[in-house]
């Protein structure tokens, strides 16, 4: 199991990361935009990254441009995120995590070929669970 932050941002997820990458160092990785993703967004926010990664030594920030009509207030930008390798194990801990909170997306397929799913949870923690 991988546990790391990851970063939403108000359509400037490329200008961030190029600020990051000037303080850090390091590569962007796995840059991904909206282009050919089959959700509903907006026509001009289809160049804008739905996924990114800053990776550097010791370090490893993802990041995504929210979708416009995502609410995003400075202090919610940021969430953790976990990697699993099993589905099982990634629903069980959702499961988990989701219990007295809310879920925002349920864990599903997704167009990535994973499973994923996307909480806040009883403490106000917003969690990624992801499984491959």
């Amino acid at each position: 199991m991988k546990i790391q932050s990851y970063l939403s941002f108000r359509g400037n997820c490329q200008e961030a990361l190029d600020f990051y990458q000037s303080v850090f160092g390091g590569k962007v990785i796995n840059r991904q935009t909206y282009e050919n993703q089959k959700i509903d967004i907006p026509e001009h926010y289809r160049t804008k990254l739905q996924h990114a990664e800053l990776k550097g030594d010791g370090f490893h920030i993802m990041g995504y441009d929210a979708s416009p009509d995502t609410p995003i207030t400075d202090g919610t930008n940021i969430q953790m995120s976990i990697d699993l390798e099993s589905g099982d194990k990634a629903k069980d801990l959702f499961e988990d995590l989701s219990k007295g909170g809310k879920v925002h997306t349920d864990f599903q397929k997704t167009t990535w070929g994973a499973h994923y799913g996307r909480l806040t949870d009883q403490y106000g923690i917003q969690w990624m669970i992801n499984a491959k």
